[in-house]
């Protein structure tokens, strides 16, 4: 199914969010009452806290991105790099007051694994290089937490990101990610996705990130035997027996990261595994798992581009077994585990 052209999303965007603003005083109530039945929890109000957050910062996002339209010659300079930084800057600052809501309303913490890579911590290997970041996908707020830590100080990176079209119903990932470098893939993309990253990945500079992930969608039983199924109807029985030892992780689809390599055979790569939101697969499940009072935790594994294999067989499999590091990794630290 293709996605609307903006002139269709934008107008249904704005009216979503009028609406959503209408119904938060029904929503207050509704919260209220529900907490009335259940005071110990106080769900219903932490969520819709959040909620209320997430709506200012859509709001707020908009008219700053209106704002920097302007400030770009009414759009004529969007694709400078001054242009790119602003939108950069207030990226940042949106995530930040995201994150900072969560961590408050829900009692999150985050916690670090893993080999560092921050170019400004002395004695941790760090990487003054191009980076291609290579993320599990689990859950919803994966993708804002990772951006938000790229773009932290400490780290200081400009991410380009990888990520579905169907996003782009989101207004404030619509319009950021269509002035920075970003690549929305449609869904069955094939081949023509995997020459979107290459795409996105050419002139990655030394302060640039790339994001991907390889698994494509969250994990899930069915989608982990489909996954097995397709990879043994290619005849890719190592690759199949590989995912069938994943319990917790799909499969990686490598192309998108041989892709990604061959444009910047520079850069080094990072591979992120997270556990705490993966319990939080569906609307039933991200429910009950509010208010969380737990941690995310996030392992960070460097590898330097020099050791990273080139040859594209020996390629997929190290990708293969490193997911299935994580996968283990995963399994150690996850509540589903």
């Amino acid at each position: 199914m293709r996605l609307p052209p903006y002139a269709v999303r934008r107008p249904v965007q704005v009216l979503g969010l009028a609406l959503l603003v209408l119904l938060l005083p029904v929503l207050a109530v509704a919260a209220g009452l529900a907490t009335l039945v259940r005071p110990h929890a106080l769900r219903p109000l932490r969520a819709l806290a959040f909620f209320a957050v997430y709506l200012v910062l859509e709001l707020a996002g908009g008219l700053a991105a209106l704002v920097l339209w302007v400030v770009s010659g009414f759009g004529r300079r969007l694709s400078s790099p001054g242009s790119r930084a602003r939108h950069y800057a207030v990226l940042k600052a949106l995530l930040a007051t995201a994150v900072g809501a969560a961590r408050l309303l829900f009692r999150l913490r985050l916690v670090t694994d893993g080999t560092g890579w921050s170019p400004l911590d002395d004695g941790v290997p760090g990487s003054t290089n191009a980076m291609l970041v290579l993320s599990r996908h689990a859950g919803p707020g994966d993708s804002l937490l990772l951006v938000h830590t790229l773009l932290d100080r400490d780290h200081l990176r400009r991410p380009r990101i990888v990520l579905k079209d169907l996003l782009r119903w989101d207004p404030l990932v619509d319009v950021y990610l269509s002035r920075l470098p970003s690549s929305f893939l449609p869904h069955g993309g094939g081949g023509a996705s995997e020459v979107q990253v290459g795409a996105l990945a050419t002139g990655l500079g030394s302060q640039d990130a790339l994001l991907i992930f390889p698994e494509g969608g969250n994990t899930s039983p069915r989608r982990r035997l489909a996954s097995v199924q397709r990879l043994r109807g290619k005849g890719l029985h190592q690759a199949a027996a590989s995912a069938e030892r994943m319990h917790h992780l799909l499969p990686p689809r490598p192309g998108g990261v041989l892709a990604a390599l061959q444009a910047a055979p520079h850069a080094d790569v990072v591979l992120v595994a997270h556990a705490g939101l993966d319990h939080l697969s569906g609307l039933r499940e991200l429910w009950s798992g509010l208010p969380m009072d737990g941690e995310v935790r996030l392992r960070w594994d460097f590898v330097p581009a020099a050791e990273v294999p080139r040859q594209e067989q020996a390629l997929v499999d190290w990708l293969y077994g490193r997911w299935e590091q994580m996968d283990a990794w995963v399994g150690a630290h996850s509540r589903t585990g």
